[in-house]
């Protein structure tokens, strides 16, 4: 007798939406201190997350979900996952030129700034969209 398949359910929004709420089988993100992976039964957890991908392994599927967060807080429970994210965009709509354009604008920033504060905050920015670029690349690359 085939054994069942233990899933969690996992909730991904960020304040323009609700990107994903479903059934998973296991999902992996990355948090501060590194890649976090979560499965069934994972103890709770409240932690910051950064910019990158969450992979989303849904049952009887083969191919991950992608969806980009631009950093968060990730709340674990045993049957239950919730990523708050300040920004989420589904694998499928992530837009390599538009991130390579952003990219672009924010280095001409970064040359720009006229003090310390106004670097680290174009800094934060240019983080968030070489990561966001990452995804789409690796998005890209699994279709």
């Amino acid at each position: 007798m085939a054994e069942a398949v233990h899933t969690l359910h996992v909730d991904v929004v960020s304040a323009e939406d609700q990107i994903y709420s479903g059934e998973v089988e296991f999902v992996a993100l990355p948090g501060e201190a590194g890649e976090l992976g979560i499965y069934p039964r994972h103890a709770p957890l409240i932690t910051r997350i950064k910019a990158g991908t969450v992979r989303l392994k849904l049952p009887g599927q083969s191919e991950e979900e992608l969806v980009f967060v631009a950093g968060g807080i990730l709340e674990v429970q045993p049957k239950r996952v919730t990523v708050l994210a300040d920004t989420a965009i589904r694998g499928k709509d992530l837009d390599e030129a538009r991130a390579l354009e952003a990219i672009k604008q924010a280095e001409l920033a970064r040359d720009n700034a006229q003090d310390k504060q106004e670097v680290a905050t174009v800094e934060l920015q240019l983080s968030h969209l070489v990561a966001e670029l990452a995804a789409a690349r690796k998005y890209r690359h699994r279709a």
